[in-house]
């Protein structure tokens, strides 16, 4: 059930450290990419924070830089680390960009770029079984302070059989 590849960003990254999940990208797709700029922000700029020690050990993580000329226009609209993902999602066919803040999924999506967040990784990891539950794993990102609105957190549940 692997897709080709997916390029992601810090925030997921790190939500999906807090929950010990991150190993479920390479169970779901058959690359996985990051950007120079969102390692920077999970190891350097993260460092001591959840995602930063287990992130510089992953040895299924390929780093690449998109094209500058790719990146320049989206820079004015979303922070660097989504902008250099998007840039490399339009860059490297049948991708999908890994983004949880609202703005960048706009953007991605006027640009017809595939995307999915956070629990849609996790949605994808229970009907793959992969995962035996969702629910515990929103209960762990709410307590760590990770903001998710209730309506999505109520669609996600009901689509896969917990409410």
């Amino acid at each position: 059930m692997t897709n080709a590849a997916i390029i992601a960003d810090s925030s997921p990254l790190i939500s999906l450290a807090i929950v010990e999940q991150l190993e479920l990208l390479p169970q779901l797709y058959q690359q996985v990419l990051a950007s120079p700029a969102v390692w920077d922000e999970v190891t350097v700029q993260g460092a001591g924070l959840p995602g930063a020690q287990v992130f510089r050990q992953l040895t299924w993580l390929t780093i690449q830089a998109p094209e500058p000329k790719m990146l320049e226009p989206l820079s004015i609209l979303i922070d660097r680390g989504e902008a250099e993902a998007i840039a490399l999602a339009q860059s490297i066919p049948d991708s999908t960009v890994l983004l949880d803040d609202a703005q960048a999924r706009r953007v991605a999506e006027r640009l017809g770029v595939r995307r999915i967040g956070t629990l849609g990784i996790l949605r994808r990891a229970k009907k793959a079984g992969l995962i035996s539950e969702v629910k515990v794993y929103i209960e762990q990102l709410r307590n760590s302070g990770i903001y998710i609105r209730s309506n999505l957190v109520e669609a996600i549940l009901r689509d896969v059989g917990e409410l």
